[in-house]
């Protein structure tokens, strides 16, 4: 192996480093924003509330689009990705409904 193949191998590790480290703390991340959601869905549950916010998710979509263009990530993107993450909170919180609020 060259210098310069061995020295790109080294970078590609450090690379992969960084990325393994920010799957960990998306994955973290992730779990403790559904502990959030889950504990919204049994409020809204137990006060009859409806599982879904079409305001608050406009505003929130927004928001994270406006986030995406400051870090320079694709708001197409993230907006799809807080599109299957709402998607996934709302069917969690018509679970706790049609349960009852358990």
């Amino acid at each position: 192996m060259t210098d310069e193949a061995e020295r790109a191998a080294a970078v590609l590790k450090e690379h992969r480093k960084s990325i393994d480290r920010l799957d960990a703390i998306l994955v973290y991340t992730l779990g403790e924003r559904f502990k959030h959601t889950q504990a919204v869905g049994e409020l809204k549950a137990t006060h009859e509330l409806p599982p879904s916010d079409p305001a608050r998710e406009a505003k929130q979509i927004s928001r994270l689009e406006d986030m995406a263009n400051e870090a320079e990530l694709d708001p197409l993107f993230a907006k799809k990705f807080l599109n299957f993450i709402i998607a996934e909170v709302i069917q969690h919180h018509q679970k706790h409904k049609s349960e009852g609020g358990s």
